[in-house]
């Protein structure tokens, strides 16, 4: 059954979800970006940040720690196994067990975290965003898809840009360039402003469309596509816009299967 696509909703809140494991080189920038895109929001948009994570063997926890000290509203949830798999002992801090076997139960359980901790706003005035740790954000980032919100969206798909980490872990040039083709044939040529691409790194949606539809799907790669996937299904409102943009690391060893540190690896074969 489709749902009627749903109108524009004036958001009073934010929240910003991030999934990080051992991420200990780039969880300081993609953090403070993400603070200074919320200092920009108006003086009455609550915000609430969750970072979730997952299974560290590094010091990203103790940077997340630093970090998150003195800011309101923003908090890390520790993941002591996915899917089974479980990580180190964290000793007394209190650890998740997610069920999911996908970086959508990650990114779920830190929305839902979000949006409990946001209330009493309402999940349809509440605008979920989630990017990943390896990402930094431009200043009006969060400004940028509350526009598109203001404007009638339910669901905003930016861009992300990658960009070659510092030492020997980017991408081969054969990759670099095939990669680039991907991502213009992804873009609509008639006006350059719409795209086809769905990133995790740079995913907007209203929270009452993320509940009704169930949230991004917790097993296996791919939980970006298959929450677009369902928020098209059900009718919602989705625009997918080349303006609203993050940068994001193109390395080629990366922390979920199927990413686009897989991907990056896999456009480096000679059949590819």
């Amino acid at each position: 059954m489709t749902a009627t696509p749903i109108g524009a909703a004036r958001m009073s809140a934010v929240a910003v979800v991030v999934p990080a494991r051992d991420e200990e080189q780039d969880i300081e920038a993609c953090l403070t970006s993400i603070r200074t895109a919320l200092g920009r929001l108006p003086s009455g948009v609550a915000t609430a940040v969750t970072v979730v994570l997952d299974r560290c063997t590094d010091r990203t926890p103790q940077q997340v720690d630093a970090i998150l000290t003195g800011w309101a509203g923003a908090v890390a949830l520790h993941v002591a196994a996915v899917g089974g798999h479980r990580g180190p002992a964290r000793g007394a801090v209190t650890a998740h067990i997610v069920a999911g076997s996908g970086v959508g139960a990650l990114r779920d359980l830190g929305v839902r975290d979000a949006l409990r901790r946001l209330r009493p706003h309402p999940p349809r005035s509440v605008w979920v965003l989630t990017t990943d740790a390896d990402t930094t954000v431009p200043p009006d980032w969060a400004l940028a898809h509350l526009a598109r919100a203001g404007r009638g969206a339910v669901g905003v798909a930016g861009m992300a840009d990658p960009v070659a980490p510092v030492g020997a872990d980017g991408p081969s040039p054969r990759a670099a360039l095939r990669h680039e083709m991907i991502v213009r044939n992804g873009i609509d040529h008639a006006d350059g402003e719409r795209h086809r691409h769905v990133y995790g790194a740079n995913l907007g949606v209203r929270g009452d469309a993320y509940l009704a539809v169930g949230g991004f799907p917790p097993d296996g790669p791919g939980e970006d596509h298959g929450l677009w996937s369902r928020l098209r299904a059900t009718g919602h409102r989705l625009e997918q816009p080349t303006a609203v943009r993050v940068r994001t690391s193109a390395r080629t060893v990366g922390r979920a299967t199927g990413g686009l540190a897989d991907l990056l690896r896999d456009l480096d074969e000679p059949g590819a």
